[in-house]
């Protein structure tokens, strides 16, 4: 199609769930040649429509048509049949197997007998064509999230994509792999391909990619624009209804005694292998140290280590003085370590158990809220009742099922059960990762205000403007080892982003 002809058009897109309407008479186009955002908070019907664009879901009214013409998808094979391709935020591939084994799996090209060599050569070309450098003979286990991301956009040209949904394309990356992701994005807006990344809060990057942005709020379109003619808070209030400040409150606390004391600490993955290799520092009350890293570069096995959720396989941790390598999870959290799991569904709560249950999780041995271990569940509605007020959760009460909350309003719930505990040292792991804008700048600010009461936090963050934002004290990553350890002040972001992708300090200042 020639650019600026309509790819794809939906009209009147309907989707009910039990007590939600996820997508309320959605109206969305997109034309060849150009990059379209989808922008809304948490729970604003985002997923829910692209999931029917591409023929996961089927909606419960409206029409879609592409290329003019009037269609119906029975799965996601009939979108792919007519080029639509979509980059799930987390990622579909076979560890296992290579790169070019992961291109062909599945795809009607590849016949009975594989031709390796002639997918090679195709993808090469693709790889000349829009600037991606990969090793097709690599196996993904050994990719970086950056490298298994050109993957996932490279299997969906492969098999024809003219259009390409991204779900939070960028989450993952470096600061050097976001800037050769958007620089390829360019060029296939170039080559008249379609894109639409639809993210929550990461908007100077759609400001600086994005021609046009629709932007959803309860599952309702309330506007569309042109990139140009709007600015970062203009697009945040009108995805949240209000304004928001985008600063993190600034609180000025004298750094106290160590609290936490980390030497030469190791430990195994859950493959088998080391990864993470001897890395010392220390957190002192009120102070922030930030860990900056991409995913699967040992900062989830630390925080799990300290927390005594993985065995350490060498070094000392050291809380207050004391020495609790080998001390249990129930002992570390009665002196006062608390920790904020990245996997809000899975780990951080209990999906059909009420907020006043997922509240009570951490109370069985609180002498205020139980005796004997028998809880007491009046004192406990009423801490749940006052954490849904000071928290802003928004849900119709205490006996809600956590399962019927947004992602954000999840984490601010696991925010408020770990923080009304009054935590010494408080470990917290992603506590903002797929949040909107609205409930990011909430819980950021919940952090920094903590400070103020001596609680030391060791930050894990795969968002380097929020590391930078936050943290005292910032510790890049890399393969399991410290880059360095720096004051805020000291480093700049463009130095912090090539650490975390392995540059070394000293060549980084030079």
């Amino acid at each position: 199609m020639k650019r600026g002809e309509t790819v794809l058009k939906a009209e009147g897109i309907t989707k009910k769930f039990p007590g939600v309407v996820a997508n309320d008479h959605i109206d969305f186009e997109i034309k060849a040649g150009e990059i379209h955002a989808i922008l809304g908070e948490n729970g604003a019907g985002k997923t829910t429509l692209m999931n029917i664009l591409y023929g996961l879901y089927k909606p419960d009214e409206g029409e879609i048509y592409v290329r003019g013409k009037k269609v119906k998808f029975e799965s996601a094979l009939d979108a792919i049949d007519l080029g639509i391709g979509m980059v799930h935020q987390h990622r579909k591939l076979v560890p296992a197997h290579t790169v070019i084994e992961n291109m062909v799996f599945g795809h009607p090209k590849a016949g009975k007998i594989l031709d390796l060599k002639a997918a090679e050569e195709e993808v090469e070309e693709l790889c000349k064509k829009y600037g991606f450098e990969i090793d097709l003979r690599k196996k993904v286990w050994q990719l970086s999230a950056g490298e298994r991301q050109m993957v996932e956009i490279l299997k969906a040209l492969y098999r024809g994509a003219k259009l390409l949904i991204l779900d939070e394309p960028t989450s993952a990356l470096t600061p050097p792999e976001t800037e050769k992701l958007l620089a390829s994005l360019k060029a296939m807006v170039k080559d008249e391909l379609a894109i639409i990344p639809f993210i929550t809060h990461k908007l100077p990057m759609v400001l600086a990619i994005s021609d046009r942005v629709t932007i959803l709020r309860k599952g309702k379109v309330v506007d569309r624009l042109k990139t140009k003619n709007t600015t970062k808070k203009d697009l945040a209030k009108k995805m949240i209804g209000r304004e928001v400040l985008f600063k993190t409150k600034k609180v000025k606390v004298k750094k106290g005694k160590p609290i936490l004391q980390v030497k030469n600490l190791s430990a195994m993955s859950d493959a088998g292998f080391l990864i993470l290799k001897g890395v010392s520092f220390s957190i002192h009350e009120g102070e922030i140290f930030g860990i900056a890293g991409v995913s699967g570069n040992g900062q989830r096995e630390l925080a799990e280590v300290i927390a005594g959720l993985r065995k350490a396989e060498k070094g000392k941790i050291l809380f207050r003085g004391k020495d609790i390598t080998h001390s249990s999870i129930l002992d570390r959290w009665k002196m006062g370590i608390g920790y904020i799991p990245p996997e809000r569904v899975e780990v951080g709560t209990i999906s059909e158990f009420s907020l006043v249950e997922n509240m009570a999780m951490n109370l069985y041995f609180d002498p205020d809220f139980s005796e004997r271990g028998i809880l007491d569940y009046n004192k406990i509605r009423k801490h749940t009742e006052e954490a849904i007020s000071e928290f802003d959760i928004m849900a119709p009460s205490a006996d809600t099922k956590a399962a019927h909350l947004s992602g954000g309003n999840l984490q601010k719930l696991i925010l408020a059960r770990m923080l009304s505990q009054r935590p010494q040292l408080l470990i917290a792991n992603l506590p903002t990762h797929g949040l909107d804008v609205g409930a990011t700048e909430f819980v950021r600010n919940k952090l920094v205000e903590r400070k103020k009461e001596k609680i030391g936090i060791l930050l894990i963050s795969e968002d380097l403007d929020e590391t930078l934002s936050l943290s005292d004290r910032i510790a890049p990553i890399f393969e399991g080892k410290f880059m360095g350890i720096f004051p805020k002040k000291s480093v700049k972001k463009a130095e912090v982003g090539a650490m975390m992708a392995g540059t070394p300090y000293e060549e980084v200042k030079t």
